[in-house]
């Protein structure tokens, strides 16, 4: 599998021979109900930028096969070295019992300036085997990186990321509405690394709904950007007539598309709510958000009239149908 896959998605990866090895602990703290997973350092990385004959690493981990739910966390980067210290502990908040079914997927890369992020290699720990219960396992590891094996994760790297703010305006200046409605502002800046469907062309825009509203009026889109991976589009949306309860309830889908003649691409999105699973006491399977989507909604809601932003990862989604 990895041959072939390797193949395919080489352009994404670079062609990094992998070598050197990662040393890091994990440990499941019962008082948290949270994994930890201590990266310590990696030695002996290979060259990314063999040109500038340098790696600026840094390390990603993803709980799989569920990997939207929880989303992916990462340490900072460390520049110029082959042997990165980063002594920093990456958290998990998972019931302990759903471990059983889940891998832990830890990766190294190199932070490209333009974007073009190299693997550097992985370890894949079946956390299904693992017995937290044994002291040995708790400790600090040397562990050697792999050549890229984890199908999950290709899906995962190869869908690009949104950078956008969001801002929760109460009472809108000027407004004649009641005063207990307020307006969400979606500010859609760019995108980085889509991912090309067809040839070496992508003219991509964005399209935004707010849940459970899938009325036509509720649908805005950016204009379409040509010819580029990485499209900028600075685009605000604004919705009006929430209520703070309301704001519980809902969830904005942003999903990209290529523009085509014939038919729209979808190429990933996002759903950026509280991820509760339900919208006014009926369970949906819109309201999915990942940690790090619902975290910015949360962020959100907690301080009105300031935009608050972040870079997101897309996903694929089931987009939700438009009703007339």
């Amino acid at each position: 599998v990895s041959g072939s896959l390797m193949s395919v998605y080489s352009g994404d990866f670079g062609s990094v021979d992998v070598k050197g090895n990662i040393q890091f602990a994990i440990d499941y703290v019962e008082q948290l109900n949270e994994l930890h997973i201590f990266i310590c350092q990696c030695k002996d990385l290979a060259v990314a930028d063999v040109k500038r004959q340098r790696s600026d690493p840094y390390v990603k981990t993803y709980l799989l096969p569920e990997k939207y739910k929880l989303g992916k966390r990462k340490t900072s980067v460390k520049k110029k070295t082959f042997n990165p210290v980063f002594n920093e502990i990456l958290r998990y908040k998972i019931e302990k019992d759903l471990l059983k079914n889940q891998s832990l997927n830890i990766s190294v890369w190199h932070n490209d300036t333009f974007g073009r992020n190299s693997f550097l290699g992985e370890v894949e720990l079946d956390l299904g085997t693992w017995d937290w219960n044994d002291k040995s396992n708790k400790q600090i590891n040397w562990f050697p990186l792999k050549p890229r094996t984890s199908t999950m994760a290709f899906e995962l790297e190869n869908r690009g990321e949104m950078k956008l703010a969001l801002q929760y305006v109460p009472q809108p200046v000027g407004g004649k509405k009641i005063l207990s409605t307020g307006e969400v502002h979606i500010w859609v800046k760019e995108c980085h690394d889509l991912p090309l469907l067809r040839g070496n062309r992508l003219n991509s825009f964005i399209k935004c709904t707010i849940l459970p509203d899938t009325s036509r009026k509720s649908r805005q889109k950016t204009r379409t950007v040509s010819k580029t991976t990485n499209p900028v589009f600075n685009h605000t949306m604004v919705y009006d007539g929430f209520r703070p309860e309301d704001l519980k309830e809902a969830c904005i889908e942003l999903t990209v598309w290529d523009h085509n003649k014939l038919v729209n691409h979808f190429l990933g999105g996002l759903r950026i709510g509280l991820g509760t699973g339900k919208s006014y006491g009926t369970t949906v399977d819109w309201m999915d958000s990942t940690s790090d989507e619902s975290a910015l909604w949360e962020k959100m809601i907690k301080s009105p009239n300031t935009w608050v932003e972040d870079t997101l990862p897309l996903r694929m989604l089931m987009v939700a149908k438009l009703t007339k």
